[in-house]
C-alpha cells in the first residue's frame, strides 16, 4: 500500500478516487501529533495506531514512516453498527500520515463523499447531501490543522 503513496505524485493537496492527499508543513511524527491532538479536540477518539514502518521493522524489511490513524466517535457510530454490524468492517474513520522517499511527510485519507458514496451505499446506509458536507468540513478542519502552519 505504502508503495502506492511513494510512486504517485501528490502537490500540496490532491483528490484522486475519493482519496485526498495534503502535503504536511510538518515531519511525520510531528504530523501525526498534531493529527491525534485535532481529532481528539473535536471530541473524537483514536482507537489506535497502524505502524506500518515498524511492522516492517520487525521483519528485516525497511520503508519510510507509513502509520494509519483510526478515529471515531462512538456516539455516532455506534448507532449505526447496532442496525448494521457489517459496516464496522469498513469504519471507523482513518487516516494516513507517510513519507515520501525524499523525507516530506504527507497525509491522506478518504474524502466524505467517496466514504457515502461507497462505504454507506456499500451497506445500505442513508445519507444526504448536508451529512457529506458537514462531515468535509470536519475532516479538511482536522487535516488541516495538522498539516499547516
Amino acid at each position: 500500500m505504502a508503495a502506492v503513496f511513494v510512486l504517485a505524485s501528490p502537490v500540496s493537496a490532491q483528490q484522486n478516487n475519493g482519496l485526498i492527499t495534503k502535503a504536511s508543513a510538518y515531519a511525520a511524527e510531528e504530523t501525526t501529533k498534531r493529527l491525534e491532538d485535532a481529532i481528539k479536540a473535536l471530541g473524537f477518539m483514536v482507537f489506535g495506531r497502524l505502524d506500518h514502518a515498524a511492522g516492517a521493522k520487525s521483519m528485516g524489511l525497511s520503508m519510510p514512516y507509513s502509520t494509519v490513524i483510526v478515529f471515531g466517535n462512538p456516539k455516532l457510530g455506534t448507532p449505526n453498527f447496532i442496525k448494521n454490524p457489517p459496516l464496522a468492517i469498513d469504519l471507523p474513520l482513518k487516516a494516513l500520515v507517510w513519507e515520501d522517499k525524499d523525507g516530506k511527510a504527507w497525509l491522506s485519507y478518504n474524502s466524505s463523499k467517496y466514504l457515502y458514496e461507497t462505504i454507506y451505499a456499500r451497506h445500505n446506509q442513508p445519507f444526504t447531501a448536508e451529512m457529506v458536507g458537514r462531515l468535509e468540513a470536519g475532516l479538511g478542519k482536522l487535516t488541516d490543522e495538522a498539516t499547516k502552519k
